[in-house]
């Protein structure tokens, strides 16, 4: 939980870019923040957003290490190229995204990467936000291996028939069935992607399925409510959002 250490307590992480095997056997590019230590860790796969595999999706990763997890944010948007993250988030956007096989792939290749290490204790979660939260719940029901998944204001997992795509060929709903971990969200009220009904009817279903889940949903509040570069920003919601997603952590994987 945020500033709960003693000061006096060592803290170490080792941060950098690796590559890791993902979809079509490729290799790409993984961010990797782990602490320093024999461990053993449990692992998380951080899932980038739309606005691409950015520098705050790496600061995301060191601050879980910071909390003892060993993080891999793998580029899914590889096969779009070189560029700032900006740029090479458009190059996606007007390719039609990247899809939802290819992404599967690469976080099955994220989950298999952090188990294999030597001081893994064997778990590991999963967390997205925005797109990365749509992954993660397409993840979470169609992946092996994944203890916990927490989807950040994930939108389109409740989708239309003409909503769907080629690179998004099935609405993650739809799968919900399958759901095989522990699930937990977090959502503004205010959002419109996904909206209040949608996550609602999202609730809904997982209920009657008889799922683990646990949402969690603020007022005064939109879209990337942890998102501190802009002005969506929710200082008092973020903290407690995030103290929820340790504590959920904390429970599953550790």
């Amino acid at each position: 939980m945020w500033n709960d250490k003693k000061v006096f307590d060592y803290s170490g992480m080792i941060a950098e870019t690796v590559r890791i095997r993902g979809h079509e056997d490729k290799f790409i590019r993984a961010y990797w923040s782990r602490p320093i230590g024999e461990g053993p860790f449990p692992g998380i796969v951080l899932i980038p957003h739309m606005p691409g595999w950015d520098e705050w999706c790496r600061e995301t990763s060191r601050r879980f290490t910071e909390q003892g997890y060993s993080v891999l944010c793998p580029n899914i948007y590889e096969d779009f190229g070189d560029g700032t993250p900006p740029e090479v988030a458009q190059k996606a956007r007007e390719a039609g995204g990247a899809k939802d096989s290819d992404v599967m792939e690469d976080v099955d290749g994220a989950l298999s990467f952090l188990k294999n290490q030597v001081n893994s204790n064997g778990r590991s979660g999963v967390i997205g936000m925005c797109s990365g939260g749509r992954h993660t719940f397409l993840a979470a029901c169609t992946l092996k291996g994944i203890d916990a998944a927490v989807d950040c204001w994930g939108g389109g997992v409740i989708a239309a028939p003409e909503q769907l795509s080629p690179a998004r060929p099935v609405a993650p709903i739809d799968l919900a069935e399958d759901l095989s971990c522990p699930l937990l969200g977090i959502f503004g009220n205010e959002d419109r992607n996904p909206t209040r009904e949608d996550v609602d009817k999202t609730e809904e279903i997982l209920k009657g399925l008889g799922k683990d889940y646990e949402f969690h949903r603020y007022d005064g509040a939109g879209h990337g409510i942890w998102y501190y570069d802009k002005p969506m920003y929710r200082q008092e919601q973020a903290m407690d959002s995030w103290n929820k997603v340790l504590a959920f952590f904390e429970k599953y994987l550790k």
